[in-house]
């Protein structure tokens, strides 16, 4: 069974070297209550474009995942710790606000 996510070998490398598994990446995905946002800075351009979003692990580890929609799965770029710049920029514009 398929967990919708494509990560590369070369990325599972670098994630694990940060201490991040592929369960983390789904866990983030699952655990997302905002919006994807998309990544328009030219050196990151791609096609399907890039987006990312902020979310948690089921431990509460923030993560900042990068990744390509395609119809059936997710092809992972990145997944980091957010810096504070990230985060705000995810609280800002992608996270869903309550109307009062």
């Amino acid at each position: 069974m398929s967990d919708g996510l494509l990560i590369d070998k070369s990325i599972l490398t670098k994630l694990e070297d940060r201490n991040i598994s592929r369960d983390h990446v789904r866990e983030c995905f699952e655990n997302r209550s905002g919006k994807f946002l998309e990544d328009k800075r030219l050196k990151h351009k791609t096609q399907p474009p890039t987006y990312w979003f902020v979310s948690e692990t089921n431990k509460g580890r923030p993560l900042k995942v990068c990744f390509m929609p395609f119809p059936d799965e997710n092809k992972i770029k990145s997944a980091y710790e957010p810096n504070e710049e990230e985060i705000r920029i995810y609280r800002k514009y992608g996270e869903h606000k309550l109307v009062e």
